[in-house]
């Protein structure tokens, strides 16, 4: 799924611009796998693979809107969803498109006090054994995931406790935990597809 994802990706980006601009993990899947070129692999200028993402803020009761964000709200720590519990983040961005997820809520558990991911994963529902040895191997904590499959929207439903990935502290900025939400999907999508 990843590999047909990437490509298709890296073909309309290459119809579009000519070239085509990566980030380090992509660029190694696709050199890996021969989905480019290398002389047509151009560094992204972006800092972050966020920079052009869409931002909320909303209300964890209603769901409403509280705030459109720019991108400079993800400069805050990740400690902003401890001190505003009542709110979770809702981002979408191209670059979660290209993995098969929609968008990536964040907020604290009520009950817990931890950082929760949720999202919605485009994957078939046979996978479920592949993704859940990627989960159960790559998580560490008892129940650290909820994985439901949504026929309706042929989804996984996906929460996963962000406390329980080896590389999370709440030191990290709301950015810095995108980015490691993006890279272990991405390499989640990997392992299904090696499996």
């Amino acid at each position: 799924m990843l590999r047909k994802r990437l490509q298709q990706f890296i073909k309309e980006t290459k119809e579009e611009k000519g070239v085509v601009p990566l980030f380090q993990l992509e660029r190694e899947y696709a050199l890996k796998y021969g989905l480019v070129d290398a002389d047509e692999i151009v560094s992204t200028k972006e800092d972050s693979r966020f920079q052009s993402a869409y931002i909320e803020r909303c209300e964890k009761e209603t769901e409403e809107l509280t705030s459109q964000e720019s991108v400079e709200f993800l400069n805050q720590p990740i400690t902003y969803l401890k001190e505003h519990k009542n709110e979770f983040v809702f981002l979408e961005s191209v670059w979660f498109s290209v993995i098969g997820v929609e968008a990536v809520s964040v907020e604290v558990d009520d009950v817990f006090g931890t950082y929760d991911a949720m999202l919605g994963l485009k994957l078939q529902k046979k996978y479920r054994s592949q993704i859940e040895g990627y989960l159960e191997e790559a998580l560490q904590g008892e129940s650290s995931y909820d994985l439901l499959f949504n026929g309706e929207d042929g989804l996984w439903d996906l929460n996963f406790t962000l406390n329980n990935h080896p590389d999370f502290h709440d030191g990290l900025t709301i950015q810095s935990v995108y980015e490691l939400i993006y890279e272990f999907l991405f390499h989640l999508l990997q392992n299904v597809d090696e499996a």
